[in-house]
Formats: C-alpha cells, sequence, structure tokens
C-alpha cells in the first residue's frame, strides 16, 4: 500500500505533462520591431487569392474591343511586347486593371480594420460613413469646381483625392465625436455611423439637385464606382496610400487580436484601447478616401471580403492581407464581368453590388435567427 501512494500520487502529473508538452507554437515573421502571426492556413488561402488576383490582372488587360492573347499581354508587362499591341496594353488597359486591383486591396483592408475594431459584421466604411463622407467631399469638388463636365477631367484633377479626404475624415470626426461617451463602444459608433452616413446621403443628394445637369450627369456616373476613366495619373496616388497604409495596418494586426478580448482585457494587458481604436480608424478613413478618390464608392467591398476571408481562414477576426487579396479579386472580376458579359459597359459599382446585397440580407436574416434561439 504504501508503495502504491506514490505511484498514484505520481500519477496526474506524467499526464499533465503531454498536455504542456503538446502546446502549440505559434509561427510568425518578425521584421525588426513589428511582428506578424501566421497560420498555415491563412497563408496558403492569402497566396492562392493574390495568384488568382494576378491571373485577373493578365485577362483584365487580354479582354476590350479588340483582344489580345494573355501571352502577348505578359510580353508586354515585362517590356518585351513593342508595337501597337504593347501600346494598348500598357497605357490604355493597364491602369484601369491595377487601379481596380488596388481598390479592392485597400477596401478589403479597410472593411477587415472596421469590422475588427467594432467587433460588428455591420461595422464597415460604407455602413459608419466614411465612404458618405468621401462620396460629399469628391461630388462637391466636381458641382463647385465649375467649368468641367467630363468625369475623366474631374477624376485625374488633383482635387478629388484631396476633396474627398477631407470629406472622410470630417464624417470620421463627426461618428467618433458623436460616439463618445467616456471613450467609444462598438456598437455606438456603428449606430451614430448609419445615422451620419444618412446624413451625408442626403447632402450629397442636395448637390446633385441644385447642380447643373451635366455636372449633376458626370457626379452621378462617378457615383455608381466607375473604372472608365482612370489613367496612370489616378494609379500612383492610390498606391503610395497601399504601400504606406497597408504594412501599417498590418502592424497593428497584434494590437487587433488583443482587441477582440474586450475592453477590460485589453487595458489589463497594456493596450491603450481607445489610442488603438482611433489608430485603426484612422487607417480605414485614408485607405477607404484613397479607393473613393480613385474610382467612387465601389459599393460592398469593404463589407463582402472580410467576411468571406473570415469565414476562409476559420479564425476570430478577418486576416487582413486576405481580406485585401480577395477585395482586389472581387473588384478585378466584377470589371472583367461588366466589360465583357454585357453589350454595353457597366459601371463596376453596380455589379460589386449586386453580389453584396443578397449577401448583406442573407447575413442578417442569419443573425435575427441566431438571436431568436
Amino acid at each position: 500500500m504504501s508503495a502504491a501512494a506514490p505511484r498514484n500520487a505520481a500519477a496526474p502529473r506524467d499526464a499533465a505533462a503531454p498536455r504542456s508538452a503538446a502546446a502549440p507554437v505559434r509561427r510568425g515573421v518578425r521584421v525588426g520591431p513589428v511582428g506578424l502571426a501566421w497560420r498555415p492556413r491563412v497563408l496558403g488561402y492569402t497566396v492562392a487569392a493574390l495568384a488568382l488576383a494576378v491571373v485577373l490582372v493578365v485577362l483584365g488587360v487580354a479582354v476590350g474591343s479588340t483582344w489580345i492573347a494573355p501571352g502577348t499581354v505578359v510580353r508586354a508587362l515585362v517590356g518585351v511586347e513593342d508595337g501597337p499591341e504593347g501600346f494598348i496594353v500598357t497605357t490604355l488597359r493597364l491602369p484601369r486593371v491595377l487601379v481596380g486591383a488596388l481598390v479592392g486591396l485597400v477596401l478589403g483592408v479597410a472593411g477587415a480594420l472596421t469590422q475588427t475594431v467594432t467587433r460588428n459584421p455591420l461595422g464597415t466604411p460604407d455602413i459608419i460613413g466614411v465612404t458618405s463622407g468621401a462620396s460629399v467631399g469628391a461630388v462637391a469638388a466636381i458641382v463647385l469646381g465649375g467649368g468641367s463636365y467630363s468625369v475623366s477631367s474631374v477624376v485625374t484633377s488633383g482635387g478629388i483625392p484631396v476633396a474627398a479626404t477631407i470629406g472622410a475624415l470630417v464624417a470620421a470626426a463627426a461618428v467618433y465625436g458623436f460616439g463618445w461617451r467616456g471613450g467609444v463602444q462598438s456598437y455606438r459608433l456603428v449606430l451614430v455611423g448609419i445615422g451620419v452616413s444618412a446624413t451625408l446621403d442626403a447632402m450629397t443628394s442636395y448637390l446633385l439637385v441644385r447642380a447643373k445637369i451635366t455636372v449633376a450627369t458626370a457626379a452621378s456616373q462617378w457615383l455608381v464606382g466607375s473604372l472608365s476613366s482612370t489613367s496612370w495619373s489616378s494609379v500612383w496616388p492610390l498606391l503610395v496610400v497601399a504601400a504606406v497604409a497597408v504594412p501599417l495596418a498590418l502592424a497593428t494586426s497584434a494590437a487587433l487580436g488583443i482587441g477582440q478580448l474586450g475592453d477590460e482585457v485589453a487595458t489589463g494587458v497594456g493596450l491603450g484601447v481607445q489610442r488603438h481604436r482611433l489608430l485603426v480608424v484612422a487607417l480605414a478613413v485614408v485607405l477607404t478616401a484613397a479607393a473613393v478618390a480613385a474610382a467612387g464608392p465601389v459599393g460592398f467591398v469593404a463589407f463582402v471580403v472580410p467576411q468571406v476571408a473570415l469565414r476562409l481562414a476559420g479564425t476570430n477576426r478577418p486576416p487582413l492581407l486576405l481580406a485585401g487579396a480577395l477585395g482586389a479579386v472581387l473588384v478585378l472580376g466584377a470589371d472583367l464581368l461588366a466589360r465583357s458579359a454585357f453589350p454595353w459597359q457597366v459601371p463596376v459599382g453596380i455589379v460589386t453590388t449586386v453580389v453584396g446585397a443578397p449577401y448583406l440580407i442573407w447575413l442578417l436574416v442569419r443573425h435575427r435567427k441566431e438571436m431568436s434561439r
């Protein structure tokens, strides 16, 4: 009996040892002070989405009034192909495709940021007023600018990006200010954002009603969300914003994960919740304003792709880079469909809205069923 007691007492310790030894090790990449954890499943889907986006870039350049073979497109992109086809690829078609890819990328990342910080699938730039604010600023620049009636001359001018950014910042400041009650709660951002968005949409409608018919027509076409008037002058500002803001957004991944544990826990481990939330919202505002300035408010991209990324990755929040890659795939695919499936060119924003609106209805119905259980 005395010999059995030590064996029984040691059994729990021996049983516990394998469990502690089998604890999963998180992999990641560290560049200086910035560390980025990754999971094989997320990495696999991200690589697949980026590869699909590259394929859609080639197809998007190949499709047009004159079909260009994908091999010729690739040779033109690497600088081997000269002549008329090379000119068509690099000068006429490539800017539109690049703007579409960048718009999808930045909107996907912006939507993932806002949905994560609000912990709500409805907390997107479209819903909380950022897109509406950027639209008001851009439409005001078009309508009040006077004299420029063509969309191409208006969109490629320097005033639209600045006006869209100012409008988005003012809208975000209004939502943040009205939602502040000793701090900003996630649900309050969404509720206040819906009201601010409705007010800004009314202001946009007023500007269109007061404008000359030619200017109102140009602004209405831009408000749908279109890539038809893009050029290299539209690519560079968007590329600069993406190159700066997307890495900054990725650098907040660890803090975003901590924020999912709740404000009290995040504060307890040393995260400045309100400061971090303000930084995330500011990044989302800049990304959204850049996309709206380049192509207009392309609807539902920031809403749909983070939720798709969330379900593909199986994580507790939308992975930022996967959401951006899927956003590029959605916009490129929608633009390719809009140009090839109809006898006339359909604005890309109409196609993304047709895809995203049913998804929103499905999500609301599903949420209602879950709440009724």
